[in-house]
């Protein structure tokens, strides 16, 4: 067994380079294309993740409206308060004007000024759907022309990862990976699940990446997929359930592990195999063109066939199999029932079928593929025993 605070000095920090500039204005480009194609003059991007996938720029949501203003044709339009401009303007990577409001101005004027005046294809403007609810009523009382949303536009960029975001993604997962071993072998009785949620927070700022989240269950509350308020402390024999990520360049890693401390009972191995199976029959379901409510149906029917539900019935799997990551988590593609999204190279999701006892225990598997043209790819090996969670990968 390996101390929190050892383990915390053998991590390293990774080394990743963000995506490239011009891969940013390839996206870019791509955007346009769509909004030509629809009729669309311009886009607006919020403070969000899809400015950041578009531009590289994180900006943090305020009551202040503060994005990118994307035409069919021509530059980027910023549009900032003017206290921020000489910030903004320092963050740049990707060129464009920058339009500035004082703060008793009116920034949604402003922007439909902007619009009026682009010499730009197309007609209205298609909202970033992470735009607040105040900011877009703000601007559907002031743009001239349909105001809709573009959602189906960036999502059809964003679902489809390139070898680039990958590679990001790949490295944060590395790095989750380890940090999983490492609460697995820095385990004891009595310790509680905070001192683990602390050290898995430390243990992503050590290794170079920003942390997300962290959970730890042991115990009966492993049987609720999102926790519960109070503290546990391990005992010989609980079912322990530890969910971490962090991101790197904005990008996200998302693994569970469920294992046992101590040795298992009969009834957690059956469960803890029975959720395995469930995770494998995902991930062998999941094909290029496949959609994704097959993934799910897949999973649930061998839960199903051993007599948990049916659907989301519990004991049994109360929720989606999985979703999908990038720069925001959860994120498109969803792994749900009746989701006719088909299954395309690139596409990052997570595979996790959580089977939910209430009053007992729960086990939940969770790792990430990426689609190639042959098939999903963990990113990480995913487990294969109960006494093994760390084992060889399935291809």
């Amino acid at each position: 067994m390996t101390d929190f605070a050892t383990a915390l000095t053998a991590f390293r920090r990774v080394t990743a380079q963000p995506i490239a500039l011009a891969e940013l204005q390839a996206r870019l480009a791509g955007l346009q294309a769509r909004m030509l194609r629809e009729g669309v003059k311009a886009v607006w991007l919020d403070a969000s993740s899809s400015l950041t996938y578009y531009t590289g720029l994180r900006l943090g949501l305020s009551e202040r409206i503060h994005g990118a203003l994307v035409p069919s044709s021509g530059p980027l339009i910023y549009v900032s308060p003017q206290f921020e401009v000489p910030k903004l303007r320092a963050m740049l990577r990707v060129d464009g004007n920058v339009a500035a409001w004082e703060e008793h101005e009116d920034p949604y004027a402003l922007i439909a000024a902007e619009l009026a005046a682009m010499d730009a294809p197309g007609a209205g403007l298609a909202l970033d759907p992470a735009t607040p609810f105040a900011f877009a009523s703000a601007l559907m009382m002031r743009v001239a022309g349909p105001i809709i949303s573009a959602q189906a536009m960036i999502e059809a960029q964003r679902q489809c990862k390139s070898a680039a975001e990958i590679a990001l993604i790949q490295t944060a997962m590395d790095a989750s990976f380890s940090v999983q071993k490492a609460v697995h072998a820095g385990l004891r009785v009595g310790i509680s699940t905070t001192e683990v949620t602390d050290f898995i927070l430390a243990a992503h700022v050590a290794l170079g990446l920003k942390p997300l989240f962290a959970a730890a269950q042991f115990g009966e509350a492993t049987a609720y997929p999102h926790g519960v308020p109070d503290t546990q402390h391990l005992q010989q024999g609980d079912m322990v359930l530890v969910d971490m990520g962090g991101t790197l360049h904005g990008y996200a890693s998302d693994i569970t592990r469920t294992y046992v401390y101590g040795t298992p009972s009969l009834r957690q191995r059956q469960l803890w195999e029975l959720e395995r199976q469930a995770q494998s029959a995902a991930f062998a379901a999941a094909q290029i063109g496949v959609t994704c409510g097959a993934v799910d149906d897949a999973a649930r029917s061998v839960l199903t066939a051993a007599g948990f539900g049916p659907g989301y019935r519990v004991p049994g799997l109360p929720h989606r199999t999985g979703h999908g990551l990038g720069l925001d988590i959860p994120e498109a593609p969803y792994i749900v029932a009746g989701n006719n999204t088909a299954l395309t190279e690139g596409m990052c999701f997570s595979i996790e079928p959580m089977l939910c006892v209430y009053g007992e225990c729960g086990v939940r598997l969770e790792d990430i593929v990426y689609m190639t043209q042959s098939g999903p790819r963990w990113f990480v090996p995913p487990a294969e025993r109960l006494d093994d969670p760390f084992g060889n990968p399935t291809t």
